[in-house]
């Protein structure tokens, strides 16, 4: 059709300047080329040369009003605010209980239409939220690739990593740049098969703590745990562990051995207590005040996603993940998990308030954050010898003008 109006635009200036005979032969090349009727020609060519006012389009009416985005808004920071893929699978499950508690006042409708939100909407939603989003003590160091990876590395493993139990472990300090001295440490365990992670902190990095802490992770998992795979540490392999569990551990220098842990170290870890020193017994209850609820609102509200196809074509690199699930889900899921476990989880599952947990950690950060701030010595400035500055030469110097 665009073709066909080019055409005619074109033999409509020829035609209101030709006479008769002219005008004939145009519509004969016209009707010829376009197929149209004689009369239909004739008055598209006297046509296309007036001008059209052209009315702009009425817009659509908005499919997500603002009560619905900012419910949205809701969802996304009481999630720690994830990206749309992680986000989208989750309010089926979140909303629901949001909804519940008070948190959100929506429709039946307006819910309806929230829960059925697509990923990439919900990114365009929250650009602006996003661009404005400040995050509490977030160190300009970002994690690198190796985090990054979920590439299998258990191969030469006496035991499957893809049954929930098996775990790792690994330990990050809280130095604030500084070595020195004591300060504290905290001990992440993560599931492999179901991401389930827990945190314990200890005092300083010795074989007792960890061993303390470890103990304590372990009553604190749904369910049994079946072996544990560490770094070359002294104070994670000790002869109780290897009495107790299967123990293994990984290669001097390949901390991708451990990369179902490490990853979380920065995900779990950094991103919510950041990078500040932490060596006081004050800061060491408030670390596993905050653990305590964060391994509620993390295995059972924070969905995680998993490789499951990788391919190398030349320089490029293809990689497919599954679809954003809680750890919980992901337990819950798996055919290898009792029915004892699974009713322990659902039932605490249905006694979280999300967003009530997530105020609730947040403050709890920002408390840790205050005791770590008020440690740091005022600067002093050096008193000021008044009587050497008045002196003439002094007062008015003339070295680098003369």
């Amino acid at each position: 059709m665009s073709q066909r109006q080019a055409v005619t635009k074109v033999k409509a200036r020829a035609y209101a300047r030709a006479d008769r005979a002219e005008k004939s032969q145009i519509l004969d090349e016209i009707v010829e080329l376009t197929g149209w009727h004689r009369d239909w020609a004739r008055a598209a060519l006297r046509e296309a040369l007036k001008l059209k006012v052209v009315k702009a389009r009425a817009p659509r009416s908005p499919t997500y009003g603002p009560r619905i985005i900012a419910a949205l808004i809701i969802c996304w920071a009481v999630l720690r605010a994830p990206a749309g893929k992680r986000l989208a699978p989750m309010l089926p499950v979140l909303v629901p209980i949001l909804r519940r508690d008070g948190e959100l006042e929506l429709t039946d409708a307006e819910a309806a239409l929230l829960v059925r939100m697509s990923a990439a909407t919900i990114d365009r939603r929250l650009a602006g939220e996003r661009a404005r989003m400040t995050l509490r003590g977030r160190s300009h160091t970002k994690p690198g690739s190796l985090l990054k990876s979920q590439i299998p590395v258990r191969t030469w493993a006496d035991w499957d990593d893809a049954v929930p139990g098996f775990v790792e472990i690994d330990l990050v300090g809280h130095e604030g740049g500084n070595s020195s001295g004591e300060f504290c440490f905290t001990l992440t365990v993560t599931d492999i098969a179901t991401g389930w992670t827990v945190n314990r902190s200890v005092r300083n990095k010795a074989q007792r703590w960890v061993f303390e802490a470890l103990t304590y992770i372990i009553a604190r998992f749904p369910f049994p745990i079946l072996g544990i795979d560490s770094d070359n540490g002294s104070e994670v392999i000790n002869g109780q562990l290897l009495r107790k569990i299967t123990f293994t551990r990984s290669r001097p220098g390949n901390k991708n051995d451990g990369a179902h842990v490490e990853q979380k170290n920065w995900a779990r870890v950094r991103e919510l207590v950041g990078y500040y020193r932490y060596d006081t017994p004050a800061e060491l209850a408030k670390l596993n005040e905050i653990w305590e609820l964060d391994a509620v609102f993390t295995n059972y509200l924070l969905p995680q996603q998993k490789l499951i196809f990788k391919q190398r074509q030349g320089a490029k690199v293809i990689k497919r993940y599954d679809t954003a699930t809680t750890p919980h889900q992901r337990a819950l899921a798996h055919p290898g998990m009792r029915k004892r476990p699974v009713i322990t989880m659902n039932a605490a599952f249905k006694k979280i308030k999300p967003a009530a947990l997530s105020r609730q950690i947040l403050a709890l950060t920002g408390q840790l954050e205050l005791l770590a701030q008020a440690k740091a010595a005022p600067r002093v400035k050096p008193p000021v010898n008044r009587a050497w500055n008045d002196q003439g030469w002094r007062r008015n110097p003339n070295e680098a003008t003369s």
